[in-house]
């Protein structure tokens, strides 16, 4: 079906439609792709727009453990920024952190030694951010 059929079938927003239809579309141009012709190019866009390697390995009939490889071999590696608890309206530093691949560099620096604590929890909606005002 085209974005307009399934808008009038389901009455989902036209442009969360659009979103679907450019992942689709980039993951059938994946399959397209041999395992070992993945350029760096191809991978970058496939991790920002959200691929895992694992989904971009069965796209190209490869490993997750080689797409691993090969994005470390390209040196792509997702960027920390910090989430905007105050939408800019004055400058704010916040604790909460994303990982993402549609950055060029980190919202920090470190340079002291850090605790990454794995395993916590889970975040529910409620939980977080937009109650901590």
């Amino acid at each position: 079906y085209t974005v307009e059929k399934l808008y009038d079938l389901t009455k989902i927003d036209r442009w969360f439609l659009q979103k679907m239809k450019l992942i689709i579309d980039y993951n059938s141009l994946m399959e397209t792709i041999d395992q070992n012709h993945l350029t760096s190019d191809t991978l970058l866009k496939a991790k920002q727009l959200g691929f895992s390697d694992k989904q971009i390995a069965a796209a190209v009939k490869s490993t997750e453990l080689a797409i691993r490889k090969k994005r470390e071999e390209f040196n792509i590696k997702p960027c920390v920024k910090q989430i905007d608890t105050v939408a800019a309206e004055w400058p704010a530093t916040t604790n909460y952190l994303y990982l993402t691949y549609n950055a060029i560099q980190h919202d920090l620096e470190f340079t002291e030694p850090h605790i990454m604590v794995i395993g916590s929890g889970v975040y529910r909606i409620g939980s977080s951010v937009e109650f901590d005002w």
